[in-house]
């Protein structure tokens, strides 16, 4: 039997019916998991899988002597989760205000001391510059216009699974490229991506670690070219990855306990 597709995936997605939070739970029970785990550690942060795991599970944390940040990171990925159900079951259309918000929550406790000293707070535009790459990230004066272009451009679309990937990767091509928060756009930018396309009814995808070089290429080639094939293509192959065989969350023996 052929390997599936992305097609194949997107069909399998539909097929789950998902009309509700309990649905969207069980469809995304494990996946929600991976996706906090890796989308922190494309960042050079975050804890284990198995750490992952016991704050969403468990809201508790077992052995853990490490950064605090990469605890609230993780925290914050599952607050932020359960904030967004209700939103994605019922499609609400991606807004700078909710866009916002999702900063807001997934940042909580990780802005450093120097970017409060300048006035920055999770959930407000960034109010100093921070260039990234060589075309990467506006002025703070122009963020407000450009992220509701953005918005603007991706709110409606035909209802074909090329399509929606094709306005998601324009979507977060491009909100990578304004970088309009002081931190943590990387985090933000992927969990709406996948809040993008989960309320057109595509199926998410976790952007692996282990792959974080491509996904930096892919985003490089955007802004030098803003061609976007080559990272939709790279969105097909890591939602096949995502969806043919879920890594397995496994336990491990610990001591000490951190009650979250």
């Amino acid at each position: 039997m052929p390997a599936p597709g992305y097609e194949d995936i997107v069909k399998r997605w539909k097929e789950k019916k998902i009309t509700d939070e309990v649905s969207l739970d069980s469809a995304l029970s494990n996946y929600r998991i991976l996706f906090a785990y890796h989308s922190n550690r494309i960042e050079n942060a975050g804890l284990s899988l198995h750490e992952t795991r016991e704050i969403f599970e468990n809201g508790r944390m077992i052995g853990y002597t490490g950064d605090p940040r990469a605890v609230f990171e993780t925290q914050n990925q599952k607050v932020c989760y359960d904030y967004l159900k209700k939103l994605i079951v019922e499609r609400k259309p991606v807004t700078p205000e909710l866009i916002c918000d999702v900063h807001f929550l997934l940042n909580q406790g990780c802005y450093d001391e120097s970017r409060w000293m300048k006035g920055e707070r999770p959930g407000t535009y960034k109010k100093n510059y921070y260039g990234v790459g060589e075309n990467a990230g506006v002025l703070p004066e122009d963020v407000s216009e450009e992220v509701a272009f953005i918005c603007e451009q991706v709110r409606t679309v035909n209802e074909t699974s090329e399509e929606i990937l094709t306005a998601a990767a324009y979507f977060h091509c491009n909100f990578e490229s304004i970088h309009p928060f002081a931190d943590g756009n990387g985090r933000t930018g992927r969990t709406l991506l996948n809040y993008y396309l989960m309320i057109h009814g595509s199926p998410p995808t976790i952007l692996f670690d282990e792959d974080k070089e491509t996904y930096y290429l892919a985003l490089a080639v955007f802004d030098q070219t803003e061609k976007l094939d080559g990272f939709v293509g790279f969105l097909k192959e890591q939602t096949v990855k995502t969806w043919v065989k879920e890594p397995p969350l496994r336990s491990k023996k610990t001591k000490k306990i951190i009650c979250l």
